[in-house]
């Protein structure tokens, strides 16, 4: 997972590096022959399936710079892949970048289209690979990469030219304000032999990047020199400074020492190589089917990755179940063991203690009839609270005795006369609390259904009340008892009998009094008997 396979292609050669822990490994070779091609096969098949990214540093990689109308969106990325495709179209590696917009005119954007010219150097290789179905991962410009030099090695000058020595060739690139707008591949050699003029290479690219208007008549040309350092002090007797032309050297131990190298290169592409696997920029070319085997790759990798991290939760999920497993264990033996001392303590106090009377189911009963008692015992609140609630809506009815008493579920709805239902358990209860009968007798069993046993009893309630008579006026005396007895028969479960009116006016009843005449003690008097059901 932390290996990887750098190619760097040139026109004549491919050479092979392994990336591991941040150090390059030695190069290996192969040439774009058949044998060279079937050595590099052998190779790969030899190194498993480490990612591989491939950077070319090609002569036939062109760069050009246009101007294309600003549209936004999905219109305006078609129409710049339409550019693209009408510029290079005998290739399929095609790359396009947008540097901004022109600050004149329209305000165009400006676009840097590059494509390698000659996919027959590239393709051989991306064949072979295919035919492995190795993990290529992308196809990057090392041209394009360089960018990723500036920034690194401090160098932020407005117009720079950057020359290094690679195995390619001697490559110069062109950036202004950082970003890059040409670049040409040269031999490092002439025919000859001998090492090309780096001034007179630099002075060519000068004057070409003057006459299409990227460097301005009078304008400094910042060059910048990678090169090991035995060759600095001969490059810096051959390029002297112009009026429009500065150089600066740059040794290639401290280039790498910027980047983090251990080791000092030779050349100048272990320094873009890593770079290329330290960043792991998104590849510059696009390659299209030749890459679906890398992102198989990295499919398998994350469905690994998914696959061990659930394994890993249910381990932990198991761990920590079986941690609370042995937990519980050892805590229900530890409380096994406390309820058994405790019974053996219970066992030992009660060997000491006399025979109890009350057995354990019998005291458990008996707290379920205390609570069934408190909860359903018969009370007068209730009856009490309805009566006061009648005689506030009809005031002109006045007290004068009231008995409430408790009968079973089962007896008759008429009440007996004041105090004759309630006397017989009062009076077996005195006998119970005494220990003898009321009587002197036998005293009568007390029904367990007058204290809510098993359920709340009925409640009787005898009303005796009168009314105030004005003059002869005894309608009024009918109607204020009716109102009292509407009132209380409003109230649920209350059950409303009249034992005794006012005046008595059934047509078998002798009437008789005097007209004009109010009543000896100026009252009318009536009962009435309440039964409140549960």
């Amino acid at each position: 997972m932390f290996r990887k396979q750098l190619y760097y292609l040139s026109s004549e050669q491919l050479c092979a590096y392994q990336w591991r822990a941040g150090r390059l490994s030695a190069p290996a070779s192969f040439t774009p022959d058949p044998a060279g091609i079937d050595a590099f096969m052998d190779y790969v098949e030899a190194q498993g399936d480490a990612p591989i990214h491939l950077l070319a540093d090609l002569i036939e990689e062109d760069f050009q710079r246009q101007l294309l109308p600003h549209v936004r969106g999905g219109a305006g990325r078609r129409l710049r892949a339409r550019r693209l495709l009408q510029q290079y179209r005998d290739t399929p590696y095609r790359h396009l970048g947008v540097q901004g917009r022109d600050a004149a005119g329209r305000r165009d954007d400006i676009v840097l289209l590059c494509a390698l010219t000659n996919p027959a150097v590239v393709q051989p290789w991306i064949a072979a690979l295919e035919q492995l179905k190795a993990p290529l991962a992308g196809l990057y410009s090392a041209t394009l990469l360089s960018a990723a030099l500036l920034p690194k090695l401090a160098l932020d000058e407005e117009h720079l030219l950057l020359v290094s020595q690679q195995s390619a060739g001697l490559r110069q690139s062109y950036f202004q304000r950082g970003q890059l707008k040409f670049s040409r591949l040269t031999p490092a050699l002439d025919r000859d032999g001998a090492p090309v003029n780096l001034a007179a290479e630099t002075g060519k690219t000068q004057q070409f990047l003057t006459s299409v208007r990227l460097l301005g008549r009078g304008e400094m040309l910042h060059t910048v020199v990678l090169a090991p350092a035995p060759q600095i002090a001969a490059l810096e007797a051959l390029c002297r400074d112009g009026a429009e032309t500065s150089y600066r050297f740059v040794a290639l131990a401290e280039a790498a020492a910027r980047l983090g190298l251990a080791d000092t290169p030779a050349l100048a592409e272990p320094l873009l190589l890593h770079l290329l696997a330290a960043a792991r920029p998104a590849g510059h070319y696009a390659l299209g089917e030749a890459r679906r085997y890398f992102l198989l790759r990295r499919a398998r990798l994350a469905l690994s990755g998914a696959a061990a991290a659930v394994c890993a939760g249910a381990l932990l999920w198991s761990g920590a179940n079986l941690w609370n497993y042995v937990g519980d264990s050892g805590a229900g033996e530890r409380l096994a063991r406390e309820a058994e001392q405790f019974d053996r303590r219970y066992q030992g106090v009660m060997a000491d203690l006399p025979p109890s009377v009350a057995k354990t189911a019998n005291m458990k009963a008996a707290v379920t009839v205390e609570r069934m008692v408190a909860e359903q015992a018969p009370q007068p609140q209730a009856m009490m609270a309805m009566l006061s609630a009648a005689l506030d809506k009809v005031p002109q009815v006045s007290l004068l005795q009231l008995d409430w008493a408790v009968k079973p579920a089962g007896a008759a709805s008429q009440s007996a006369p004041a105090g004759t239902a309630a006397q017989p358990a009062a009076q077996a209860a005195q006998a119970a609390l005494a220990g003898g009968p009321a009587d002197g007798g036998q005293a009568a069993p007390l029904s367990s259904a007058l204290i809510g046993i098993p359920a709340r009893p009925p409640q009787t309630l005898r009303v005796e009340a009168e009314i105030a008579v004005s003059q002869d006026n005894y309608r009024s005396v009918l109607e204020a008892m009716n109102r009292f007895t509407q009132e209380l028969a409003r109230q649920p479960r209350l059950l409303v009998q009249i034992e005794q009116p006012p005046l008595d006016t059934r047509p078998n009843v002798k009437l008789s009094g005097k007209a004009g005449t109010a009543a000896a003690d100026g009252k009318a008097k009536f009962i009435l008997n309440l039964v409140l059901t549960p």
